[in-house]
This record gives structure tokens, C-alpha cells and sequence, in this order.
């Protein structure tokens, strides 16, 4: 989510007039000040959140997503499996959904992304600790045929998105029999490297952007990662609603490859850490999780370089699908911002596809569509 501070706007008189019944008796119950209401933030999606003030002199956080275009369901649904597992998320206070107007409480205004020193990467340790401590919280909670799962289908239609949107709409790049066939063998390859991951609960857009520094504990509270007795690291209730950061657009959770969400924190959207940052906190996740008894798979256990090999050809899918979606927001949903962090994700496409010779054909494509060369000797050290 993108924070913001300006004032609200309505595009339909009759959701706003509906709006405003809704909150009415909100108003008095909760001793709302309906003065104060302000755009707080917006997504990529058609939500929108706005903030309000109460007269307790606490603020909370209205979530608008008209029905028509959002399902608020799986958002619920979510949101009680992580304050089950233990983490920090919104505590819904009210819901109207036929039409999709929500009251939730308000994790704060600085996302992780907003205190982060991009330019030392090790000042920002301690944060990823605490990231990486909700994401094995909420993994090791998983369990089979809650959440949609993250198949074989789901996996092929996002990675689609990439020549529908960013080849073919955005880059006007025509394939030709050649290069779709280099693409479907590429595809072909991620998903079966992915398909081979053991499962657990997936975020699907687990990064700094979407976790916050709380500036309060949550009205009701909840325990610390883990529980009452974390397996990796003492017992996690000693901790305090400050040492958690909070969880936020987790209404796509699925059920799905454990690679996934870490692909996702180290690979960011919005920023890029230097390997060496990349693989240490990426090595103490994976010690944690062994710790935990998540790596118990294949030799993932005692070898950090095979499971690290897994999160790239995960991080590969993800990539390719953020492209095109990127691209689609920009050329149908009018949010041309998003294209501007796409050659982000090249970077990264052209990186694990520099790094395995299976991929070397999907490298040279990508270096045709985007006019570039790859360098000489590109081969070395390749697996």
C-alpha cells in the first residue's frame, strides 16, 4: 500500500451516501470523529483505506472496496488464521459486506519500507529478523485445505501475464514461434521446480512495503511468533507487541511452495539489496525454519545451497508475474507507477536466468525484448 494524505473523494455519489449510513451509528458507538476522515493509503487492487480519528484519541482504519470489483471475505478469513498463528494483523471491528465498507484497527502509519536505510543494508538486520519471525510463524501454522492452493494452474496463469502484458502490451513484442517455444520451456521448468517445494500458508506479497511498525499493541492483543513457546530462539511471549511488526494485504494467502515468501522479502519490489545481504538473511530463515522442522525435505536440511536454488527458480515465477502485472496496471488501471520499479524485476529475471545454464535461452530473450547484450562468458560458474 502507498501512503497518502489527501483528503476523500467520492466517484459515486451513492457509495458515498451509503458510506455515510453505514458510519453513523459507528460513529456513536465508537465515539468516532467522521471530521477527521482522510485517505490513508491505496493498493493495486480497487480497495482503498482511509483513516479516522475517535475521541479516545486513538485512530482506525476504514477499508473501502466496493463489491462489485473486491471479495472482503478471504481478507477476514485470513486475518483470524494469522491472529491464530500469532501475528500482528488488523482486528476487524465492523464489516457491512454486502457493500464492502470495513472498520479496522490501525497498525500505524510506517511501514517497514518507510524506516529502512537503503544504503547500509546491515542497519536493516534486525527488522528482517523480525520479518522473518511472522513469516515462520504464520508457515508453521499451515494447514492442507484452508487455503486455496497454489497449484499448478495458478502458477501457469500468473506466469502468463508476462507475454500478455509486459511482451505484448507494454513492449509490443511479437513472438515468433522460436522465442514462444524458448518462453513455454522456460515456463515449464519454474513450475515443475516449484511444484516439487513442500507447501505451507503463502503470504504472496510478503515484503517491507506490507508489514508495519506498530505504534500501539493491537486492542486486543495476540501472542508474539510462534506462540507461547517459539522453537526457535526462547520463548516468544517474552516479547512485546513493539519487537512484532505488523501484517498487511494478506487477502491472497495461499497454500503453497515454503520458497515463495521469502523470494518475496529478499526480492524486493520496491528495492534492491546486494547478494551478500540477500543470502545472510535469507541463510538465518533458513536456520530458523530448520530449527523448526520446515526444511525436512529432500537435503534441504543440511544443504542452505540446494534450498537457496529453490527460493531463485520461486523468486523466477514471481518475478515474471509482478512484470505483467505491472504492465497491466499501467495500460488498464491507469497506474502508470507501478511500470517504473518493472526493470527492477528484469534485473532480477535476468539474474537467476544468468545464473543456470537451463535458462540461457530465456536470458537471450529477454535480452532481445529489451535491447540488451549479454555479456561475454556469461556461463561461468553456472548450474
Amino acid at each position: 500500500m502507498t501512503p497518502s494524505n489527501t483528503a476523500v473523494e467520492w466517484a459515486d455519489p451513492q457509495r458515498e451516501a451509503a458510506f455515510s449510513a453505514w458510519l453513523r451509528p459507528l460513529t456513536d458507538r465508537l465515539g468516532l470523529l467522521p471530521s477527521t476522515l482522510r485517505a490513508a493509503s491505496a493498493d493495486a487492487s480497487f480497495r482503498r483505506y482511509l483513516r479516522i480519528d475517535a475521541q479516545a484519541g486513538h485512530s482506525l482504519i476504514v477499508m473501502d472496496a466496493p463489491p462489485a470489483h473486491e471479495n472482503c471475505q478471504p481478507f477476514v478469513h485470513v486475518a483470524t488464521l494469522m491472529r491464530e498463528a500469532g501475528l500482528l494483523v488488523p482486528e476487524v471491528l465492523a464489516w457491512d459486506e454486502p457493500q464492502g465498507f470495513m472498520l479496522l484497527s490501525d497498525l500505524g502509519h510506517q511501514t517497514m519500507l518507510d524506516g529502512i536505510d537503503q544504503g547500509n543494508a546491515q542497519a536493516n538486520h534486525g527488522r528482517y529478523m523480525q520479518a522473518t519471525d511472522a513469516l515462520l510463524a504464520w508457515q508453521l501454522s499451515s494447514k492442507p485445505g484452508v487455503l486455496p492452493p497454489y497449484n499448478e494452474a495458478l502458477l501457469r496463469r500468473e506466469l502468463q501475464l508476462f507475454p500478455d502484458w509486459y511482451l505484448q502490451q507494454h513492449k509490443q513484442f511479437a513472438l515468433n514461434d522460436t522465442q514462444a517455444t524458448t518462453l513455454q520451456k522456460a515456463f515449464d521448468s519454474i513450475v515443475a521446480h516449484n511444484l516439487n517445494a513442500p507447501s505451507v500458508y503463502v503470504h504472496r506479497d510478503f515484503m517491507p512495503r506490507n508489514l508495519m511498525i506498530p505504534h500501539a499493541p493491537p486492542l486486543h492483543g495476540s501472542l508474539p511468533p510462534g506462540g507461547a513457546n517459539s522453537p526457535w530462539g526462547g520463548p516468544a511471549a517474552n516479547r512485546s507487541a513493539a519487537q512484532q511488526l505488523g501484517v498487511l494485504d494478506f487477502q491472497d494467502a495461499v497454500h503453497g511452495p515454503i520458497t515463495y515468501d521469502i523470494a518475496s522479502l529478499m526480492r524486493d519490489a520496491f528495492l534492491t539489496w546486494d547478494e551478500d545481504f540477500v543470502i545472510d538473511v535469507t541463510v538465518r530463515y533458513w536456520e530458523k525454519a530448520r530449527k523448526a522442522g520446515l526444511m525436512d525435505f529432500e537435503d534441504w536440511h543440511s544443504d542452505f545451497g540446494a534450498f537457496y536454488r529453490a527460493v531463485e527458480w520461486m523468486g523466477l515465477q514471481r518475478h515474471l508475474k509482478v512484470a505483467g502485472i505491472f504492465a497491466r496496471l499501467t495500460l488498464r488501471d491507469g497506474k502508470p507507477k507501478y511500470l517504473a520499479d518493472a526493470p527492477r524485476f528484469i534485473g532480477y529475471i535476468r539474474h537467476t536466468a544468468h545464473r543456470y545454464r537451463a535458462l540461457g535461452p530465456l536470458l537471450q530473450l529477454i535480452d532481445e525484448v529489451e535491447g540488451l547484450q549479454a555479456a561475454s562468458g556469461y556461463a561461468f560458474g553456472r548450474v
